[in-house]
């Protein structure tokens, strides 16, 4: 049960300074204790032994009496440097504070002057007696190691005073300023989170904060019933955490761990865990231990091994499960965005830590059938966490499959459905067969997981526990997943690549304005004009884009070859020609070539960037290779349908025929170099190697190998590195295509395959001038029905810059397309502002006239380029 705040008094404060574990204080942390006598102390007693004469010895044998026997006596505990030793004392109430040190040096041999005794937040003095000081029976008092012995002398004055001002406040003495504690944390702080502090240094300061209960004098004064004091206490928190969080590097910060940790035990148990302040130090909690590995095996940075030994499993689990309670409870999401992020945080460590245990194979047995050497509770009690998620998101998705199409009943909690599963699919990993059930919970709602992946999955999160399962997503979700991996368009002029392009030179002037800019610079965005032309904007680039690629993907041009059977789809063109099965112009022939296949990769990610259709498809040989998987048999049947037929025959052939060396053949591939023919031996002594019925599998598989992967290494590697400078790195491209479908790559590449749907274009076309009614309109649309499917995309052309609409047709677009009513004479075409998809045109006085205006526009040769800007 929660304390109230108004029955928070005196004694509940030294409760609380008895739940602080006092740590042992060195100001380095890296060093060897500094007296031997501490380290006998440590060795010869156990925690709780009881002393009731000065001359009990140290070997540990002493008469056990109770403090009933005593009446005149007091009997208190003083908890040692070491964390984990107490002694239990008596003394008369009269009896000077002189005494009590003493006794600690009989027993435990460490000199008076390196003794100092802490009291209720405050240093005893000798010449105070027991009475003077407040010691009540069983009162608990801290032994630290004196200032001046440390080379912290600062500090250590800085936190006694801030704790000492707190007690006063707390006990309401008269004439202690509130400010003194906020500048007595203020200037701690700005001497441990400077820039230049030392690991060791840092690590001493904070040591020194928490072995004088600084956080507990702080959690005690915000427990206050006094609103100045708990107001005083949580702004003092929230600077400390603050402070920490602005002035340390990550690894740094991430010591400040045990620190947080103890204001989130103190605060758990004087507070609601609803409590503000408790959530905050909850959220820096973790964000201080995110990423760390704190179970066996860990290795953090030089210097901060020793602090971080002192965070382990046991300290950060019971908030994985406290927030997976809440989690849990009731029939909907229980928290907000900010603690799913601490459920993830905390999470991760204790991952981390599980995989690296000896005894932990890769995956946990289940049913657990041997007990592990560690965690092994949070082992099973994270099983029964996993299971409850499970159960509580898939009927989660249900409701979200029920609601989605009713938007007005769509519920906030939505959006933190897709992180909840991300950390789900983490814990069931762990697991034998867990994450195949995880998986096949969600294929009866694989609808509900695609619309939260188009509504919700943000730029910056990552999505790869996704991948594995792309089956389970569409066009649609798959794609908007690609979109977040690409770089976000800017819309500042300033960070504009500037191109002035001639339309004669347009391959050539295009490579070197893109090939010698900076990746940065391209991502940025392309600010691009024609050579002698006014029009300029974001209609001009989608022109720019179409025209480029076509050229790019020229046969002509010899980078790229077109599949027989579908001229739309492109591999790369070889060095050298093969005399095998197909014959080709070499790439080769361009000295620059692979400087264009690095060109083109750039081309391609950006027009994808800017989610542009450019008519443009690859075959799938090439799209696998850029994937990083293996090319078969049946992926060739499009590339090289000769090739895919005798291979495909040789496999097929009559084993008895084929051991009878009817083919002739050993494992050998012929290419034509420099006009003469060469032999490559598919493997050393191929050319001794006959073809058989057992190893002609073998032999197919190095054939296509050498024929579509060998054979265009080099230019494969130069597109994806292109690619890879606009997306950000080799990985990111990888991924992208392995997030993709080959056929989700074609419609985001080439777009609809589908003929230009009239009704699509008139339900997505707005008016300014005209009505709809209005004979011009009706006119417009009969005539657009009576085109061929090549008219309406050289209108399409003429009015967007686009030939090819998105996947999802018009409503694809960043906007609507308009039609203007303009003032100019009807003996005038109609013109447009592609940039803004607005086609203008004046009242015609009749339908033929208009009919005669729109023909000229749609010959392919007229339409190119025609709009203003």
């Amino acid at each position: 049960m929660k304390r109230k705040l108004e029955d928070y008094d005196e004694e509940d404060f030294l409760n609380d300074l008895d739940f602080v574990r006092m740590r042992k204080y060195d100001p380095n942390p890296n060093s060897a204790p500094a007296t031997a006598s501490t380290d006998q102390f440590v060795d010869q007693f156990t925690r709780h032994q009881r002393y009731d004469e000065p001359t009990a010895s140290t070997s540990g044998s002493s008469s056990h009496l109770s403090s009933s026997s005593y009446p005149d006596r007091i009997q208190f505990f003083v908890r040692m440097i070491s964390q984990s030793n107490t002694l239990v004392l008596y003394c008369k109430p009269e009896d000077k504070v002189k005494v009590i040190h003493e006794k600690i040096l009989r027993v435990t041999g460490i000199p008076m002057m390196e003794q100092r005794l802490i009291y209720q937040g405050r240093q005893l003095q000798w010449e105070h007696s027991l009475a003077e000081c407040m010691i009540r029976n069983d009162a608990s008092l801290h032994l630290v190691g004196r200032m001046r012995s440390t080379e912290h002398p600062r500090v250590w004055h800085l936190i006694d005073e801030l704790v000492s001002t707190v007690y006063r406040l707390f006990k309401g003495e008269r004439g202690v300023y509130l400010k003194s504690v906020e500048a007595m944390l203020v200037e701690f702080l700005d001497v441990t989170t400077k820039k230049d502090i030392h690991a060791n240094h840092l690590a001493s300061h904070l040591n020194i904060f928490q072995s004088l209960c600084a956080p507990a004098a702080l959690v005690m004064l915000y427990m206050s019933p006094h609103k100045c004091n708990k107001d005083l206490a949580e702004k003092s928190i929230r600077t400390f955490i603050t402070s920490c969080k602005i002035g340390l590097a990550k690894p740094f910060y991430s010591q400040c761990a045990p620190v947080m940790l103890e204001f989130c035990n103190l605060l758990s148990r004087s507070a609601a865990q609803d409590d503000p302040l408790y959530k905050l130090c909850r959220s820096s909690l973790g964000s201080m231990v995110e990423d760390l590995r704190i179970g066996r095996g860990s290795r953090n940075p030089d210097g901060f091994n020793n602090r971080m030994s002192m965070i382990a499993v046991k300290d950060i689990f019971p908030f994985v499960t406290e927030l997976a309670n809440k989690l849990t409870d009731g029939s909907g999401i229980n928290l907000s965005s900010n603690e799913v992020r601490d459920f993830a945080a905390f999470l991760w460590p204790v991952k981390a830590a599980i995989k690296d245990l000896p005894d932990f194979k890769g995956v946990i047995p289940v049913p657990m059938t041997y007990t592990f050497s560690c965690y092994d509770d949070e082992i099973k009690l994270l099983f029964m966490i996993l299971f409850e998620l499970m159960e509580k998101m898939k009927k989660c998705l249900d409701k979200v499959k029920a609601e989605m199409a009713m938007e007005e009943k769509e519920d906030s909690e939505w959006d933190q459905y897709l992180a909840i599963l991300k950390e789900t699919r983490g814990i069931a990993k762990l697991y034998q067969g867990a994450e195949d059930m995880f998986w096949s919970n969600m294929k009866p709602v694989d609808v509900s997981l695609r619309y939260l992946i188009v509504r919700y999955a943000k730029r910056g999160e990552t999505y790869k526990w996704l991948i594995g399962h792309k089956n389970l997503l569409d066009f649609e979700s798959r794609r908007h997943l690609v979109m977040l991996l690409l770089p976000e368009m800017k819309d500042e002029d300033e960070e504009l690549h500037e191109m002035l392009i001639d339309r004669s030179q347009l391959l050539s002037e295009s490579f070197n304005y893109i090939s010698k800019a900076k990746p940065e610079n391209l991502r940025g965005g392309l600010f691009m004009e024609f050579n002698n032309e006014e029009a300029t904007g974001p209609g001009v680039l989608r022109e720019w884009f179409f025209l480029v690629c076509q050229e790019i993907f020229n046969p002509q041009n010899a980078l790229f070859i077109a599949c027989p059977n579908d001229r739309r789809r492109f591999f790369p063109n070889p060095e050298l020609r093969s005399t095998c099965f197909y014959v080709f112009v070499a790439s080769k022939v361009d000295p620059l070539h692979l400087k264009y296949f690095k060109f083109a990769g750039r081309v391609i990610a950006l027009a994808l960037m800017h989610k542009i259709q450019v008519g443009i498809m690859f075959d799938r040989t090439f799209f696998l290779q850029l994937a990083g998987l293996k090319i078969s048999l049946e992926d060739i049947k499009d590339a090289d349908p000769y090739f895919y037929s005798s291979c495909k025959q040789i496999l097929e052939m009559d084993p008895v025929i084929v051991d009878q060396d009817v083919l002739g053949l050993t494992f050998v591939h012929e290419i034509e170099e420099l006009g003469s023919m060469k032999v490559v031996e598919l493997f050393a002594n191929g050319k001794n190697i006959v073809v058989n019925s057992r190893n002609r599998k073998e032999y197919v598989e190095l054939l296509i190998q050498y024929r579509f992967v060998t054979s265009v290494a080099k230019q494969v590697v130069k597109f994806a590195k292109g690619y890879a400078d606009i997306v950000g790195d080799e990985k990111i491209q990888k991924l992208i295509f392995k997030t993709l479908e080959s056929e989700d790559h074609d419609g985001m590449l080439h777009g609809s395959e589908s003929i230009i749907s009239v009704e699509d274009w008139k339900l997505h076309t707005e008016y300014n001038g005209y009505e709809e009614t209005d004979p011009q309109i009706n006119w417009f649309w009969k005539i657009v029905e009576e085109m061929t499917a090549e008219q309406r995309k050289v209108l399409l052309f003429f009015w967007t810059s686009l030939k090819h609409l998105p996947v999802d047709g018009f409503g694809g677009l960043a906007s609507k397309l308009y039609i203007y009513k303009s003032n100019e004479s009807t003996n005038l075409l109609p013109s447009t502002h592609t940039c803004f998809y607005r086609i203008c045109f004046p009242a015609y006085p009749s339908m033929a006239v208009m009919r005669q205006r729109l023909n000229i526009i749609t010959q392919d040769h007229v339409g190119c380029s025609f709009g203003t800007w």
